[in-house]
């Protein structure tokens, strides 16, 4: 499946549902922290949703129950990748150091980062072999 980029409202619904696991509109609307959106507005985003693939319904009643249909760790991944590739030439050591720049990291930090990375990117080649 080729995953698509989302848009901030998107994104925003989305993180919602991968916590709840499946929801309701209504239920979506009560998990934003700070100003709720209109019934309607969140009732759009999760039919835009569906027609991209991110989520499918069930009804139940006369209510729809959203679920998830990408996880959250498979779009973190395509956005991960897509940030390294467009961003730092698909150097992790340049990311890294932009990031370990723009907040201040020390040397440890960084060298923690890369520990874990390298850890990961080990994990991820012995699954796949």
């Amino acid at each position: 499946m080729d995953i698509k980029s989302l848009t901030k409202a998107e994104e925003q619904i989305m993180q919602i549902l991968w916590q709840l696991q499946d929801g309701t509109v209504k239920e979506v609307i009560e998990n934003f922290k700070d100003s709720k959106p209109a019934y309607t507005t969140v009732a759009t985003v999760l039919s835009v949703l569906e027609k991209k693939g991110f989520v499918e319904h069930r009804k139940v009643g006369n209510t729809k129950v959203f679920t998830p249909m990408v996880s959250k760790t498979d779009y973190t991944k395509v956005q991960f990748s897509s940030l390294l590739r467009n961003y730092f030439n698909g150097s992790f050591p340049k990311m890294a150091s932009f990031f370990a720049r723009e907040n201040d990291l020390d040397i440890s930090d960084l060298e923690n980062i890369m520990k874990q990375a390298e850890e990961e990117m080990k994990q991820n080649h012995d699954k796949n072999e």
